[in-house]
């Protein structure tokens, strides 16, 4: 049996690792990979500390080979106590303006999330941390209800699922995402959703009275058709078959319904894109988008150490491909670009896209949601009106 010792690293605070391209991360004595077992079923490689820490933590063998193994990373639920739930965003290049995540962190465990910086600011890790230590926010369809209703709302599509998952697994016990549209449904008030689970389908008896007044649509990811590597990438999400599946009871309930191929990674699963599509389509969805990957902050030391582990021979190529959209860097931030990439291989995957749309009879028309049906929450106690 081996033991874990755990050795204190000193570092200052930052913002983001400044590492040149191809570089080793600026603090290599964090990122240590976790025993196979104890992070079976996950996605990221290792738990390096989050950058706002003072102190890093690193778990190692010592060497004396006395103690018990150190025991698997299990999921553990905290509630979020945040007094608002809409959160708000300016960014010139997203089609929403608001927007609700009913969990912080994400069992589906993908590997390349850009979601999974967000955990640093809670202290913890976006590596095993992100998928294991989840935080709920059980009041949010009453919150909802409240921002809802307050003077001055005024509304617009919401979008949910555009950083976590509000259908991972833990949303079968917590039922928030259930909540949150029944008070929806009862506003009138148009939503989008993402997501890449089936769970989606529990709800269908809401979507689809809310597809009747043009108040939703629903997006799922669809990354591969390749089971292995959607296991091995995004370990506890919905299988491609199930998310296929999805995508055609949604379909046939009268739910808006598009194909995310995202995120699209060079090398690795691009060549799939046509096929991504035509299986969509004639699972019914109408509409698609793609997405090129993002590697910003932690996610890119994180995406390499998956990369070496589980593609090692693909690795150089992978990144060269990368930079190559990138402007030289493994990530460009800028508005307008980040979503796509520059650059020849960008353009050409873009094309790609476009002509396999084309063909299918994708984008032919798009769903709009209106905001006609809206009628603000009674707040408790407030007078109703005689007219």
């Amino acid at each position: 049996m081996s033991r874990a010792s755990s050795h204190a690293l000193k570092h200052p605070p930052v913002t983001a690792p400044s590492t040149p391209a191809g570089a080793p991360s600026a603090f290599p004595e964090l990122a240590v990979a976790i025993e196979r077992e104890r992070r079976r079923g996950r996605g990221a490689q290792s738990n390096s500390s989050g950058r706002y820490e003072a102190e890093a933590r690193v778990s190692f063998d010592d060497g004396w080979q006395s103690l018990e193994e150190l025991p698997p990373f299990k999921t553990t639920v905290s509630l979020d106590t945040s007094r608002k739930v809409i959160a708000r965003n300016d960014s010139p290049d997203i089609g929403f303006d608001r927007s609700i995540n009913p969990y912080r962190g994400c069992e589906h465990g993908c590997v390349y999330c850009f979601a999974r910086p967000t955990h640093a600011y809670l202290g913890l890790s976006p590596g095993l941390d992100f998928e294991s230590k989840l935080l709920a926010k059980p009041d949010a369809p009453a919150l909802l209800e409240k921002e809802l209703a307050a003077a001055g709302y005024e509304p617009r599509m919401i979008a949910i699922g555009t950083n976590t998952d509000p259908y991972q697994p833990i949303e079968r016990e917590y039922k928030i995402m259930r909540g949150i549209l029944e008070v929806l449904e009862r506003a009138g008030h148009p939503v989008g959703i993402v997501t890449k689970s089936a769970l989606v389908t529990r709800d269908i008896d809401i979507l689809q009275r809310m597809a009747k007044r043009n108040l939703v649509k629903v997006a799922l990811s669809v990354t591969t058709l390749d089971a292995k590597l959607a296991r091995t990438m995004e370990p506890r999400a919905s299988t491609p078959p199930k998310r296929l599946e999805t995508i055609k009871r949604l379909a046939d309930a009268g739910i808006p319904t598009t194909v995310m191929v995202a995120p699209v990674i060079p090398a690795l699963n691009d060549s799939e894109i046509e096929r991504i599509l035509d299986a969509a389509a004639h699972a019914g969805a109408k509409e698609a988008s793609y997405v090129l990957l993002r590697l910003p902050l932690e996610v890119r030391d994180l995406f390499r150490e998956w990369l070496l582990a589980n593609y090692p021979d693909r690795y150089r190529h992978v990144f060269t491909l990368i930079r190559d959209m990138r402007g030289g860097r493994d990530y460009d931030s800028q508005w307008g670009t980040r979503m796509k990439g520059t650059g020849p291989m960008a353009w050409m995957i873009g094309r790609r896209f476009e002509i396999a749309c084309e063909k299918l009879g994708l984008n032919k028309r798009r769903s709009k949601l209106t905001t006609d049906h809206f009628v603000k929450p009674k707040q408790s106690g407030e007078q109703l009106s005689l007219f």
